[in-house]
């Protein structure tokens, strides 16, 4: 009998982490978050980089959603760009919170419970120990494994498969350091968001944890020049805060605004954007068409206000209530 090795079998196996226990240097675990219906557990990898010198411990995610790759490798990156470098304070990166998601290639947590349903885990932060099957699920990465080894946050994303973003951030202004954040990470667009009850930045934020959410591009599809970005972009971050060495680049303006405007399908069809990312709209500009199944215009949709295309669609199947464009103002 031939017995099969890969490298991660060899790593070790932890239920809770606290990165300042650890030695100096890289370390690589697998997290065990949850069993699941057959008491397997599930298996988060964790990659940490611990200074010899004291600093801000950084906490980096994805894959919450299981359809945004990009930000799954960025942070795949921004580990490899840490390697062999001296720093101070800790940076932990876990590239991919929801695995039954990305498996699925689906935005969703795939529960096996028969009375819960798949779901968005970003609106189910910080859970709860004795709630569902994703409730429980989250609790247990939150209190074991994310909030104990932050004092900054960044988590990263996609828009939703079927459309696309720029290079974009929410961020807290009334948290200061979630600002400075943003800026730093030199995005095409911030959005000044307070966020919503569950989603992970949030949570972070209510936690005295100052957060970033980032966008890096189109769902599901990797954007290589956005993913260099969003790495450099982490990187400045890690400067200015000197967990790593160096002068922070140069911020570069961008578009900040604390308004979005979602403009959406009316009815189902095909609809083809005459918009781009970042393009200056006018009350009244036309922004897409709309066919049906025997290519006949069914409906126009028009700008209702002066602002800057911050999302279209990709995807030219559109159901009815479906995202068409996004501004922001």
């Amino acid at each position: 009998m031939n017995r099969l090795t890969h490298t991660n079998s060899t790593l070790p196996l932890i239920d809770s982490l606290d990165v300042n226990t650890l030695t100096s240097g890289e370390h690589k675990f697998n997290f065990a978050v949850a069993t699941n219906a057959l008491g397997q557990w599930q298996m988060l990898p964790v990659r940490v980089f611990k200074g010899e010198k004291p600093g801000k411990r950084v906490v980096i995610t994805a894959g919450v959603h299981g359809d945004e790759q990009s930000g799954v490798v960025s942070a795949l990156k921004i580990a490899n760009r840490l390697v062999d470098q001296e720093l101070a304070g800790c940076v932990t990166i876990v590239p991919t919170l929801n695995p039954t998601g990305i498996l699925h290639h689906s935005r969703n947590f795939y529960p096996v419970d028969p009375d819960t349903s798949p779901s968005n885990m970003n609106r189910f932060f910080p859970g709860k120990a004795e709630g569902n099957e994703v409730e429980r699920y989250i609790h247990t990465l939150w209190s074991k494994l994310l909030l104990p080894n932050a004092d900054l946050a960044i988590d990263l994303h996609t828009q939703t498969t079927g459309t696309t973003y720029p290079l974009y951030v929410f961020a807290d202004y009334r948290v200061s350091e979630a600002k400075e954040m943003a800026r730093l990470l030199n995005p095409d667009a911030i959005l000044d968001d307070p966020g919503e009850t569950g989603v992970l930045e949030t949570t972070w934020n209510e936690h005295g944890v100052p957060s970033i959410t980032v966008e890096v591009g189109a769902g599901r599809y990797t954007d290589a020049a956005l993913i260099v970005r969003t790495v450099d972009g982490v990187m400045n971050i890690l400067t200015a805060h000197h967990v790593i060495s160096g002068e922070p680049s140069n911020l570069k303006p961008c578009v900040e605004g604390r308004d979005i405007v979602s403009v959406k399908a009316t009815q189902g069809g095909f609809v083809e954007a005459h918009v781009e990312l970042l393009q200056t709209v006018r009350q009244g500009d036309l922004l897409a068409t709309q066919l049906d199944s025997f290519g006949d215009r069914v409906e126009e949709y028009f700008a209702p206000c002066d602002a800057t295309v911050l999302s279209h669609n990709v995807e030219a199947l559109r159901a009815p209530g479906s995202l068409i464009v996004r501004l922001i103002k």
